[in-house]
């Protein structure tokens, strides 16, 4: 009985294969270059309307942008500063930010001072990336 029914499901899937290979369109070298290169440039085609899309939205936005910054020079009345006394010049350089795990900014800051006393180096050309608490 299972001999049977194992031969029965053999010339089943034997019949199933023949006739997929028989109804099916068998193309030539050529036939097959040219169904590809159509598909590859559609692909293509698809990328670069994508890509003009999102170009127009990008610039679209900037410009709706740079507009709401702008400020019209007619209304506008000119403003004088007051010019400050004396003029501090700043150190140049900037140390950037720093960040602080567990601990708090005067202790920061005295640590930074600290370091910058022992290095004998102005504190701005100090580069501090992190500050950690060790418990």
């Amino acid at each position: 009985m299972v001999e049977n029914t194992t031969i029965a499901v053999t010339e089943i899937a034997t019949k199933a294969t023949e006739a997929t290979t028989e109804s099916g369109d068998k193309l030539s070298i050529g036939e097959a270059a040219v169904t590809a290169i159509f598909g590859y440039s559609v692909v293509f085609a698809g990328l670069v309307i994508l890509m003009i899309v999102l170009y127009c939205t990008g610039a679209y936005f900037k410009s709706k942008e740079a507009k709401s910054k702008a400020v019209p020079a007619n209304n506008a009345e000119p403003v004088q500063k007051a010019a400050p006394a004396v003029e501090q010049k700043l150190a140049p350089g900037s140390a950037g930010h720093v960040k602080l795990f567990d601990v708090p900014d005067k202790e920061a800051a005295m640590i930074m001072a600290i370091v910058a006393d022992k290095m004998q180096k102005p504190l701005n050309e100090l580069h501090f990336i992190s500050i950690k608490e060790v418990k």
